[in-house]
C-alpha cells in the first residue's frame, strides 16, 4: 500500500464514518423541536416524551460525531500537510465558522438536554432551535470549503503558487450554493425517512400505537419534502458539474467520446480499455438536456482530456447510479406518502407503505455515502480542481499504513458502540 493511497484510504474511511452522524446532527434536532412544538401547542404528554427520545438520541450521536469530527480536523493536517499550506489561508474562515456553529450547538444541546422542567418552556425551546439551526450552519460551512476545492476562486495563481486570495470570494464558489442544498436536503431525507423507517416497523407490530404514529408523523414532515425536492438539487448540482467539472460529469455518465445529442445512461459498466459503457439503458439526448438545457447541446467525453486527469471512472459512475436510484426511490415512496394524506388516509394504518417505508429506510444513508464518492473520487486526481494535485498534497512522512490500521479500529469501535447504544433506544421506543 503507497503512502498515497494508505492517506486516501484513511480520509475517505473518516469522511465516510463521520458524514452519517452530521447528518442526523442535521435534522434530528429540527424533528425534535417540532415534537416539542407540538406537545405544548395540543398538550399531548406523548410529543413530549417523543422529543424527550430523540434527545437522547441526538446526545449520543452528537458525542461521536464530535470525536470524528474531530478525527478529520488533525487528518487534514497530518495527511495533507501541503494542501493546508496552500489552500489553508482561503478556507480558513468557513473552517473558524464551523467550529463556531460547532461549540454554539454543543453549548445549546447541553442547555436542552438538562434544562427540561429546569428553565421556562419557551426558552427550552429556544435552546433546541438553536441547536438545529447550528447543526445546519455547520453543514454549510464545511461544505462552502468542499464546494472551493471542486470550483476554486478568490485566488491569484504565479509560477504555480498562490499569491493573492479572496477569503469572502472563496466562500462564494460557483458550486456552493448547489453542494449546500444537495447536502441539506439529503440529511433531512435520509434522516426523516429513517426514523420514519423505524416507526413503521414499530406500528407493523402494533398499529394502536399513539406514540409511534406521532412519531412517524413528524418524521415523514421532515423526510417526505426533502426527499421529493432532493432529485432538483440534484439537477442544479448537475448543470454546475457540466460547467466547472467536465471531465467528472464525463466519468459520472461513462461518456467517453465528445458528442451532441448525448444519451442519459441508466446503469451500465464503464470499460476504459474499450473507450465505451457496455449495458446501460441510454435515453438519446438525455446528458445534453439534463447538463445544459438543450438535448443537441455537445457533452465533452472523456478522451477530450489528458488520460491522466481522469477519474476512476468505474467506481464514480457506480457511485453516481447508485446515489441517483435510491434517491428516485425515496421520492416516489414520499409522493406516494402524500397521496395517501391527500385522500385523507392515515399513513400509520397503510400497512403496504409502512412496508415501504422501511424498505427505503436505509437508503438515504447509502445514498450519501455514494454522493460523496462521486464527489471526492469524482475529483481525482485533483485536491484543488486544476491547481493542486492530490499526489502532491499527502504528507512526506512514510509509513501511512500504520495510522490507517489504528483508526480504522478506532472507527470499527465507535460503530460497534453506537449500534449498541442505538439499538437499546429503538427497543426502549418499542415499548411506547
Amino acid at each position: 500500500m503507497t503512502n498515497l493511497f494508505a492517506a486516501r484510504a484513511q480520509m475517505g474511511m473518516s469522511l465516510g464514518f463521520h458524514i452519517i452522524f452530521a447528518s442526523i446532527g442535521i435534522a434530528m434536532p429540527a424533528m425534535m423541536v417540532i415534537a416539542e412544538w407540538l406537545a405544548r401547542r395540543t398538550g399531548d404528554v406523548q410529543y413530549r416524551e417523543l422529543a424527550r427520545r430523540w434527545a437522547k438520541g441526538v446526545a449520543i450521536l452528537f458525542a461521536v460525531g464530535a470525536v470524528s469530527g474531530t478525527v478529520l480536523s488533525f487528518e487534514l493536517g497530518l495527511l495533507w500537510p501541503r494542501f493546508m499550506q496552500y489552500a489553508g489561508a482561503i478556507i480558513g474562515i468557513p473552517f473558524s465558522l464551523e467550529g463556531f456553529a460547532f461549540f454554539t450547538e454543543a453549548i445549546f444541546l447541553g442547555l436542552y438536554l438538562y434544562g427540561w422542567d429546569r428553565i421556562p418552556a419557551r426558552a427550552h425551546q429556544a435552546a433546541g432551535l438553536i441547536v438545529a439551526v447550528s447543526g445546519a450552519a455547520s453543514a454549510v460551512f464545511v461544505v462552502m470549503v468542499n464546494a472551493w476545492m471542486n470550483a476554486p476562486i478568490g485566488v491569484t495563481i504565479a509560477n504555480g503558487q498562490i499569491v493573492h486570495i479572496d477569503p469572502l470570494a472563496g466562500m462564494h464558489s460557483p458550486a456552493a450554493l448547489a453542494q449546500v442544498l444537495h447536502m441539506l436536503l439529503a440529511a433531512y431525507a435520509s434522516t426523516g425517512l429513517a426514523v420514519a423507517g423505524v416507526h413503521a416497523m414499530m406500528l407493523l407490530r402494533r398499529s394502536s400505537s399513539t406514540f409511534h404514529r406521532h412519531a412517524i408523523a413528524v418524521a415523514l414532515f421532515v423526510g417526505v419534502p426533502a426527499a421529493i425536492l432532493q432529485p432538483f438539487a440534484g439537477d442544479l448540482e448537475a448543470r454546475v458539474v457540466a460547467r466547472t467539472q467536465p471531465v467528472k460529469l464525463a466519468a459520472l455518465e461513462g461518456q467517453f467520446a465528445t458528442q451532441h445529442d448525448a444519451p442519459l445512461r441508466i446503469g451500465g459498466l464503464p470499460d476504459v480499455a474499450a473507450r465505451r459503457t457496455r449495458y446501460a439503458i441510454e435515453i438519446p439526448g438525455g446528458l445534453s438536456l439534463a447538463a445544459f438545457g438543450d438535448r443537441h447541446a455537445t457533452v465533452q467525453g472523456l478522451t477530450a482530456f489528458p488520460r491522466q486527469n481522469w477519474p476512476p471512472v468505474a467506481p464514480v459512475h457506480l457511485a453516481f447510479q447508485v446515489m441517483v436510484g435510491l434517491g428516485v426511490a425515496m421520492a416516489l415512496v414520499s409522493i406516494w406518502c402524500i397521496g395517501v394524506a391527500w385522500r385523507r388516509r392515515e399513513i400509520a394504518s397503510h400497512r403496504a407503505l409502512l412496508r415501504a417505508l422501511l424498505i427505503v429506510s436505509p437508503f438515504g444513508f447509502i445514498a450519501t455515502e455514494a454522493g460523496w464518492v462521486v464527489t471526492e473520487v469524482g475529483r481525482q486526481p485533483w485536491i484543488v480542481q486544476g491547481l493542486m494535485r492530490t499526489a502532491d498534497a499527502v504528507t512526506p512522512m512514510p509509513g501511512l499504513t500504520v495510522p490507517f490500521t489504528v483508526f480504522t479500529l478506532l472507527y470499527v469501535g465507535l460503530a460497534a458502540v453506537v449500534i449498541i447504544l442505538i439499538r437499546t433506544q429503538v427497543r426502549d421506543t418499542g415499548t411506547a
